[in-house]
């Protein structure tokens, strides 16, 4: 999935905001439930740790902890299920001042599934799942293929989604000679291509209108990979964005992991290739289109105050603030 830019944007905000809070003790609680999860087991958790926190030592901190625990257990409560994303749940006294408190309690779904389930208890919210979807993530449409079964899924930064399985019923070789032979060959024949043109068609549904689609990865056991695009009828838009044809041995979700394994030198290429090519454009506009150009940061907030801006290139150097109000800026636009 690709978040949208106001998705994004949330998510950057809230992320930015909880990292600037930092407990004087181990008292600021994060709890993450994955999608689907039964939120009353939560609900049990926070209890059972409310009940061990009776050992902490020190008052204040003990007495934090357990605040914090009893806020999140009302909020759990307060829940009919886990939101369809999951849910990260936070709470602690994030105030700096010795005895004096600033608690802060929250819920948050995130506008990606979550696939894990985490308690903690530290001197700061742990973040790292909900950073993870803000790194820029590839998308490739991946497509294995033999005569009896195919998978179509997608590569979404590092993860693999099934997204269709096939089972073609294609009968097998027979021992017949003669005319039978030759007849039952081509009914064979014409339900491989039958099925290939299944999957071309939903091939077509699933990666024609994918935004971010980078490209395509084929691949299974013997010729059948190279048959399905020679007769599949996969549209020319789909074909002109295959990447490569890898042989492996299967057509089913461990085949989708071997395609992306031995894919790993085209994945790389096409990621470079692609900085490569905005890099490319920019300075031939730079050499011959100057003044359709901006360089260094006071020309490009000019050019963004205009709202002239068609493709923004920010550098690494940059810090994190003044990314953020430049892609703002852009955003406007």
């Amino acid at each position: 999935m690709t978040l949208t830019d106001k998705q994004k944007t949330e998510l950057e905000e809230f992320v930015y905001i909880m990292k600037s809070y930092r407990a004087r003790h181990t008292e600021l609680i994060t709890v993450y439930a994955p999608k689907g999860f039964d939120i009353n087991l939560i609900t049990k958790q926070l209890e059972s740790e409310k009940s061990t926190a009776t050992n902490i030592k020190s008052t204040g901190t003990r007495k934090n902890v357990q605040e914090a625990l009893e806020s999140l257990i009302r909020l759990a409560k307060g829940m009919k299920h886990t939101p369809k994303n999951g849910v990260g749940l936070f709470a602690g006294n994030v105030s700096q001042i010795e005895g004096q408190n600033n608690f802060i309690t929250e819920a948050f779904e995130p506008p990606e599934e979550l696939n894990i389930r985490l308690y903690r208890c530290d001197q700061n919210f742990v973040l790292d799942p909900l950073e993870e979807m803000l790194q820029e993530k590839e998308i490739f449409g991946l497509i294995v293929i033999e005569r009896n079964e195919a998978t179509i899924g997608l590569l979404i930064g590092k993860k693999i989604k099934v997204l269709h399985k096939f089972e073609s019923y294609i009968p097998g070789k027979t021992n017949k000679v003669g005319q039978s032979a030759a007849r039952y060959g081509r009914i064979r024949e014409g339900l491989a291509k039958e099925f290939f043109r299944k999957i071309a068609d939903v091939a077509k549904q699933e990666f024609f209108h994918l935004k971010g689609l980078k490209g395509i990865l084929v691949g299974g056991p013997g010729p059948t990979k190279e048959d399905f695009i020679k007769e599949g009828n996969l549209i020319t838009d789909l074909k002109e964005k295959i990447l490569g044809v890898k042989d492996i041995g299967y057509a089913d979700e461990h085949g989708l992991e071997l395609l992306v394994e031995s894919s790993s030198d085209l994945l790389a290429e096409q990621e470079i290739h692609i900085e490569k090519k905005i890099l490319e454009n920019f300075f031939n506009m730079l050499g011959k289109e100057p003044d359709k150009t901006a360089y260094r940061k006071e020309n490009v907030e000019k050019a963004l105050s205009l709202g002239a801006v068609d493709t923004l290139l920010l550098s690494k150097k940059l810090d994190k603030e003044e990314i953020k109000t430049l892609e703002k800026k852009a955003e406007k636009i």
